[in-house]
């Protein structure tokens, strides 16, 4: 996503993946698990957000926009500055159904969010 001055700012994965995310409140709600790419568009469709479970065992993964998540230095995280209860209500999915050529996930994560459709730009 570009910045206020229309450039870039490169990341490595590596240095995204296990990183928090927190909510409006201040309260962590998962970290980034992992990140999905578009490869037709060369976009990144969504960060994934793991949340609870022990082990990977009883985890939950969540499609969040990429452009919802807002690095903050002072928290070393992600923060998602929208509704809680947008994502209390989310559904949640196996990470293998993300990466599955689904129009419909797609449409319903970036609908709920009330996030731009970068497909259609």
């Amino acid at each position: 996503m570009p910045t206020s001055n229309g450039l870039t700012c490169p990341i490595l994965v590596s240095k995204v993946q296990g990183k928090p995310v927190y909510n409006m409140e201040g309260e962590k709600i998962g970290r980034v698990e992992d990140i999905v790419l578009d490869t037709l568009s060369n976009c990144i469709e969504f960060a994934v957000l793991g949340c609870g479970g022990i082990l990977g065992i009883g985890e939950k993964y969540y499609a969040l926009p990429w452009a919802l998540l807002d690095y903050n230095d002072f928290v070393d995280g992600y923060v998602v500055y929208r509704n809680s209860d947008l994502l209390e209500q989310a559904p949640s999915y196996q990470l293998e159904d993300l990466i599955k050529n689904d129009s419909a996930i797609r449409t319903e994560t970036f609908d709920r969010f009330k996030t731009p459709k970068y497909w259609e730009q």
